[in-house]
């Protein structure tokens, strides 16, 4: 009887080393510890035997029960580890491709960037580069915004030191590419600024583009085209377009140029305070203490100057009410662009 209880716990212990699921291991626990199984029937036959060999025999049998019993699990819970691990998976093909994720798209802002670029591209202008950590002197000074001048308290900017501030506007590389380079020049400035400002129209940092034309005989004529010819590629071609006198301290004379309102067509609404107008960039000549800060004569060159923000501009083309919504990384908002 000992020597068949040994074969049949050796039989068990190989045939769940072997098993390769827990549909195999449920299996042998039926064959070797099930009702009718092999070892149930030897602890079933204990009383056939010799009284003074029952004792032996039933401590035996119970030993190598736990022992197959005790083997099943650890065995068990060795297949489970292995099918939750990267290399074992059940099912797992390692030669099919991977799941590709879906793909992104350009946030609004960089859309409506990309549009306006393409738009003074086609006219002839070049973009140019600056850094947005800048110096005092090519943020204020270099534009005739002297220490002392109100103009800077307009811009509500954030200092580094005395000297060094982050650009509350794209103007300084104007002032960098003009001592670069000898007139003619025509770029535009496109880039991040910003100001110590937050509500539904302002964020501490936006996005500017500005530009410059620089040449012999550049008149208040050739800005007025160009900047028509803008705003009706950027909103309809139907759009009217107004000029209204106003003040830049690097311009003179300087002008808001406004569109026929976007929401309401010019009849008047809440949009447009019930004018029919919505202001959409600044502009003017440059004015010839920013020439002379450059080294270049204002008696034989002339120029003008102009600047937009990047948000304004996509609020009124997609009718969105709040400029924080831009940069509040909520999906479904971003999704419909």
């Amino acid at each position: 009887m000992e020597k068949q209880l040994r074969e049949i716990e050796k039989e068990a212990l190989e045939a769940i080393e072997k098993a390769r699921d827990s549909r195999a291991l449920e299996e042998l626990k039926i064959r070797f510890l099930g009702r009718k199984g092999q070892l149930t029937s030897i602890l079933k036959s204990l009383g056939s035997l010799p009284k003074e060999q029952r004792p032996l025999v039933g401590k035996l049998s119970n030993e190598i029960k736990n022992r197959i019993e005790r083997t099943l699990k650890e065995r068990l819970k060795g297949l489970k580890d292995a099918a939750t691990g990267p290399e074992l998976i059940r099912g797992f093909d390692p030669t099919l491709p991977g799941r590709r994720l879906p793909p992104g798209h350009l946030h609004p802002i960089t859309q409506i960037l990309d549009e306006v670029c393409q738009v003074f591209e086609k006219m002839g202008f070049s973009v140019a580069q600056g850094p947005e950590i800048e110096l005092d002197f090519y943020n204020f000074e270099a534009l005739n915004i002297p220490p002392d001048h109100p103009a800077r308290d307009m811009q509500d900017t954030f200092y580094i030191d005395d000297k060094v501030l982050l650009r509350t506007h794209t103007s300084p590389i104007q002032i960098r590419t003009m001592e670069k380079m000898s007139p003619p020049v025509r770029i535009i400035a496109p880039g991040k600024v910003y100001r110590c400002d937050s509500d539904v129209t302002h964020t501490p940092m936006f996005h500017q583009v500005e530009g410059l034309m620089v040449d012999k005989d550049v008149s208040f004529s050739h800005l007025k085209g160009i900047l028509t010819h803008f705003a009706r590629e950027i909103f309809h071609r139907d759009t009217s377009v107004r000029f209204r006198p106003s003040f830049f301290p690097f311009t003179e004379p300087s002008a808001e140029i406004d569109i026929q309102c976007v929401m309401c067509r010019g009849k008047g609404c809440r949009v447009c305070s019930q004018t029919g107008w919505l202001e959409v960039l600044g502009a003017g000549l440059v004015h010839p203490a920013v020439f002379r800060h450059v080294d270049i004569d204002p008696e034989e060159y002339s120029g003008f100057a102009f600047g937009l923000g990047i948000e304004r501009i996509a609020m009124l083309r997609y009718g969105i009410n709040d400029i924080r919504l831009f940069y509040d990384n909520d999906l479904r908002f971003l999704n419909q662009f």
